[in-house]
């Protein structure tokens, strides 16, 4: 596994991430710690997890089933650069969501506790809270520091300017801000290459895309159909539908590679500026087998070229909308 520093930081991670929502709602206790176990054996020591994850009325379930298995010692906790988030409500009482200084301050305790841990190495804001000024975000997150509850602050979701507004309210205070972002981007969706890379490389933040596979279309969904494996609906299908002479000219080149299409989705992210690491989220332990072949796959040039014909990009704005 290669690893490279987050961002600005000097914290060395691994160029995969391993994304936990799928603990609780889709695999077992069990199953997730072996999950993590493999994770680490092989080299991965960056998990992303949230507070909201395990859902409805389990949120904090996910977490749970993250500090159980550090609960099982081996120097687990120790060998993981730990990120989590907040944001989403937790319930329906006042005050149990969003990035009020009160929230912070019970966000960060609560997940601790589901955690079993005393620090969070990555605290992430889940969205922006356009209520609450950044002075009081940072204020809050100070504190923390400086009880050394958490270690660096990330974002996830954020625009552009959202990002830069944040890091320049951190500058005021002679604050680090904002190490890290979170975002949608893949092959499929790369709105993010207007003004969130750009922003990203200008405050030196490591950008973490989700969904990488673009929840699966980029993962050889034609041929998984024509096997039956796979059968899409719903707004899976109209995605497909809308995108199937773009992903049939990608399954396709795929083929001429010898390489599985999720490895070349994944391994096409890792070639990208500033993106620190995909999170994969697997389900089994065939699925982050999958995701670390990609680790080891090299894109030349010419794939490089090809991916972007097939999936044309952005430029940076403002030149990719005006002069």
């Amino acid at each position: 596994m290669d690893y490279t520093h987050l961002g600005r930081t000097g914290l060395r991670v691994s160029r995969l991430c391993l994304g936990t929502m799928n603990f609780g709602p889709e695999t077992s206790e069990e199953d997730s710690h072996e999950i993590m176990d493999q994770a680490i054996e092989h080299g991965i020591n960056f998990f992303d997890t949230a507070n909201v994850y395990g859902w409805g009325e389990n949120k904090g379930h996910t977490e749970e089933i993250v500090g159980s298995w550090f609960g099982l010692g081996g120097e687990r906790r120790d060998r993981v650069v730990l990120a989590t988030k907040l944001y989403g409500d937790m319930d329906e009482w006042p005050n149990n969501g969003k990035l009020s200084a009160l929230n912070i301050r019970r966000a960060c305790e609560a997940s601790l506790r589901r955690l079993n841990t005393d620090y969070i190495d990555l605290y992430q804001f889940h969205h922006v809270d356009r209520d609450t000024s950044w002075d009081e975000i940072w204020q809050a997150v100070e504190v923390l520091v400086a009880q050394g509850k958490i270690l660096y602050a990330g974002s996830s979701n954020f625009a552009g300017w959202h990002i830069a507004a944040a890091n320049e309210a951190a500058a005021r205070r002679n604050f680090l801000g904002l190490v890290s972002e979170q975002s949608i981007y893949n092959l499929l969706t790369r709105d993010v290459e207007r003004e969130v890379i750009p922003v990203c490389e200008h405050y030196g933040l490591g950008l973490i895309p989700w969904s990488p596979l673009h929840g699966g279309l980029l993962s050889g969904v034609l041929k998984k159909e024509r096997k039956g494996k796979r059968r899409s609906a719903g707004r899976a299908k109209e995605l497909l539908k809308a995108n199937r002479k773009a992903i049939t000219a990608y399954e396709a080149l795929c083929d001429e590679m010898g390489s599985d299409p999720a490895e070349v989705g994944l391994a096409w992210l890792m070639h990208q500026p500033v993106v620190t690491a995909p999170i994969v989220g697997p389900r089994t332990l065939e699925q982050l087998d999958g995701a670390l072949s990609a680790a080891r796959l090299s894109l030349d040039t010419d794939a490089l070229d090809r991916l972007d014909d097939i999936f044309p990009g952005y430029e940076t704005a403002p030149e990719d909308y005006a002069w």
